[in-house]
């Protein structure tokens, strides 16, 4: 199926610790969590809220565990702020992730978002931007890819629940008014099933713009409570509306295939946002683990 050469297995730590509710797992430490990641059979992980910000620290970290950094979030607001001030910090995000050997930059814009806003129903407070706002958008999008593409590395843009780019038609839309050569696609199973978009479509549209994948699961009936009683994204969170790969609705047979078959290389890598305390992150890092391993073979 997949060339164990170009094609890596990682893990993200939200599942030990949670960046935007940070009481979820605040008794996990970094070290903890990254020893899970790498006893779990992971080589690889994003960068979380308790990682170093020291290079070298982080790096020997890692090295001692056989583990790498796949990339890390950015936040974007290139539809509510100056360019200057998201280049500004994509920059040093940029030069960061270098220094740590990744090879794409996750980025998701954050203007008018609602995904941390724990007071707004997420199916219902979406915003959507207007004409004039898309094309600023876009051309910030373009302009951040130039700058991760001078130091050879890939801008992917995170599709996300609760943000401007969330549904087929905003996916659509950002792929054809930005440049393929600058901006790629991330691909995040779980956030299009949540959304009701038909993931298994968009991924064959888009398979060959697509540099790295998110596996995330859901669980339907967590997923209609919080349609049914207005809940926000964070709310939904909490309440375990997403799970590891081979635990929720989703059979990732056909993504695998559909991605294998059209030679992807770069990472596959788990990330499940649950409440450590009902979901423990070592137990379910090792379910995801078994779960690939029987679908891919390794």
């Amino acid at each position: 199926m997949f060339n164990k050469e170009t094609v890596k297995l990682g893990i993200a730590p939200i599942a030990w610790t949670n960046d935007d509710m940070p009481d979820l797992g605040k008794e996990n430490t970094f070290e903890q969590c990254i020893s899970e990641m790498a006893l779990a059979g992971f080589t690889g992980s994003e960068v979380g809220c308790k990682y170093p910000k020291d290079v070298n620290v982080l790096k020997k970290a890692l090295n001692l565990r056989e583990l790498q950094i796949a990339s890390a979030w950015f936040s974007a607001f290139l539809t509510t702020k100056p360019y200057e001030d998201t280049a500004k910090e994509f920059i040093l995000h940029r030069d960061f992730l270098h220094a740590m050997g990744a090879k794409v930059i996750v980025v998701s814009e954050q203007g008018h978002s609602i995904q941390g806003k724990l007071d707004i129903p997420i199916f219902t407070g979406k915003y959507n931007l207007n004409d004039e706002e898309w094309q600023k958008f876009a051309e910030g999008l373009n302009k951040l890819g130039a700058l991760a593409k001078e130091k050879d590395m890939k801008l992917v843009y995170h599709h996300h629940m609760g943000t401007v780019v969330q549904t087929t038609e905003e996916i659509d839309r950002l792929m054809n008014m930005t440049d393929e050569n600058l901006v790629y696609l991330l691909f995040d199973s779980g956030h299009l099933a949540y959304s009701g978009e038909d993931f298994i479509s968009i991924l064959k549209k888009y398979v060959n713009r697509i540099k790295h994948v998110h596996l995330k699961d859901v669980r339907p009936e967590m997923r209609e409570k919080v349609r049914k009683e207005n809940l926000s994204f964070l709310q939904g969170v909490r309440a375990g509306a997403f799970t590891v790969p081979g635990d929720g609705c989703i059979d990732f047979g056909p993504i695998f295939t559909i991605l294998s078959e059209n030679k992807y290389e770069g990472w596959l890598l788990v990330e499940a946002e649950q409440d450590p305390a009902q979901a423990n992150a070592f137990e379910y890092a090792q379910k995801a683990r078994n779960y690939i391993k029987e679908k891919i073979g390794f």
